[in-house]
């Protein structure tokens, strides 16, 4: 492996030691874990029951896209899922995505170019409901310049509507990228391609993805919120700035330093100081890991088919 191609790792590793050095000596980890007493368990079950269930929702959408492929091997898409997202949250640099195709071929004897596909018009979604509700959260958020939420929800309204505007263009856009040539009309195609042919489809796929998002964002809010009391629109916007940052093309294992550093930018602006995000902001990401090694553990209990497996069996 060259330099180059080994710089992203060596800083991602060097971002997660300083971390850990650095809040060690700014707060102490003892310290720091403290507040985790103060939430009475329940509470902490029913956040993560919350986050479970939206990996249950991920499970149903990757069920219900590949129905054809994948009819009645919820359990397996189960694990897939379970196993995907943990090697998203643990590994750097988004490498934790090569496991979908890898998994994809393993447990139901799918072709790449198809997984692949169908994980970017996932992605596609997820960016999509994520940006829409931080835009939602902004416009609501305590403190805005009103213009500034005003400016957020018309981009609320201009973007809503995008993945059907894609959808309703996709034969015609496809025709002009395959005539055009080259190396990013090639991604163009690849990118259309991922779109559902068939209108239900790209509904289910739709609310499949909103409502798992919901669910998500709705208990990692409220877990940040129960670390460092807050108004529930910054709640919202600190849990999706820590979500975001794993699109980053360079960031720690396990996203220890770039995850905090997502919610320490969409709190600040509004007042709260970083002395006081920052531990909380730790113990939200700390909860998120936990439970994504939990599923992971749950993930290796269950029975996995093999790829010559016929569905429903």
């Amino acid at each position: 492996m060259s330099a180059a191609a080994r710089w992203p790792a060596v800083v991602s590793w060097a971002a997660l030691i300083g971390m850990l050095l650095v809040v060690e000596q700014v707060w102490g980890w003892g310290h720091l874990l403290a507040p985790w007493g103060q939430i009475a368990p329940s509470a902490a079950l029913a956040a993560l029951g919350l986050l479970v269930m939206s990996y249950i929702l991920r499970a149903l959408r990757l069920l219900d896209y590949f129905r054809l492929e994948l009819s009645g091997r919820f359990v397996a898409c189960l694990k897939l899922t379970l196993l995907h997202n943990l090697a998203n949250n643990l590994l750097p640099m988004r490498a934790g995505e090569v496991s979908f195709p890898v998994l994809m071929s393993r447990y139901f004897g799918m072709d790449v170019a198809r997984s692949v596909a169908g994980l970017f018009w996932f992605r596609l979604l997820d960016l999509h409901a994520i940006v829409l509700i931080g835009l939602s959260a902004l416009a609501l958020a305590p403190l805005s310049v009103s213009l500034w939420g005003q400016g957020a929800l018309a981009l609320v309204l201009l973007l809503l509507p995008a993945p059907f505007l894609a959808y309703a263009l996709r034969g015609r856009a496809l025709s002009w990228c395959e005539g055009r040539g080259g190396r990013l009309s090639a991604k163009a195609v690849q990118a259309l391609q991922a779109l559902p042919a068939d209108g239900r489809e790209l509904w289910r796929s739709f609310i499949w993805t909103w409502v798992n998002w919901l669910v998500k964002l709705a208990a990692l809010a409220w877990v940040l919120a129960a670390f460092l009391p807050m108004p529930a629109a910054l709640a919202w916007l600190g849990a999706i700035g820590g979500d975001l940052t794993s699109v980053l093309p360079v960031h720690a294992p396990g996203g220890f330093g770039t995850y905090e550093a997502g919610v320490l930018a969409a709190i600040l602006p509004f007042g709260l100081a970083a002395a006081q995000v920052v531990p909380a902001a730790i113990n939200l990401h700390l909860f998120l890991l936990g439970s994504s090694l939990l599923a992971g553990a749950l993930a290796w209990l269950l029975p996995a088919p093999k790829a010559g497996q016929t569905p429903g069996t």
